[in-house]
């Protein structure tokens, strides 16, 4: 369940996202697979960074991964949120990289090559973004 004091901003739909977003609405994370080469790429965008094809498919991916990195942005303080918020980079088990935030974790307890599973919380409009919470974190 979200923390009913983090009102997220709504996501982006753009041409290149939108599969993404309708995908986070039913609870599944979708990244972008090169239907040329298999390579998975994210962020979204119009042609494979690989072999500059422009057939794309969305792959569903597991929802595990592993903290690469992550930050607390402090000054200026994020719109939409009544604390900061941890931003983490995860390394998902597919291979490709997302940006996110980790929910369910006390700062003081994350640390690089945390494992992660995502989860999906509310917007302010409704919408659903991805989130990510340790393994074995009550939610």
């Amino acid at each position: 369940m979200a923390d009913a004091a983090i009102l997220r901003p709504e996501p982006v739909f753009t041409p290149d996202s939108a599969f993404f977003w309708e995908g986070a609405a039913r609870g599944e994370l979708l990244i972008k697979q090169c239907g040329a080469c298999l390579r998975y790429w994210h962020p979204p965008r119009p042609m494979c960074p690989a072999c500059n094809a422009t057939r794309m498919v969305p792959a569903r991916m597991s929802g595990f991964g592993t903290v690469y990195s992550w930050a607390m942005p402090i000054h200026p303080f994020p719109h939409g949120f009544s604390a900061p918020p941890i931003v983490v980079l995860v390394d998902l088990d597919e291979g490709p990289r997302i940006v996110s935030n980790l929910v369910g974790v006390d700062p003081r307890n994350v640390q690089n090559g945390l494992r992660v599973h995502v989860e999906f919380e509310p917007a302010q409009g409704g919408r659903s973004v991805p989130v990510f919470r340790p393994l074995g974190a009550a939610p």
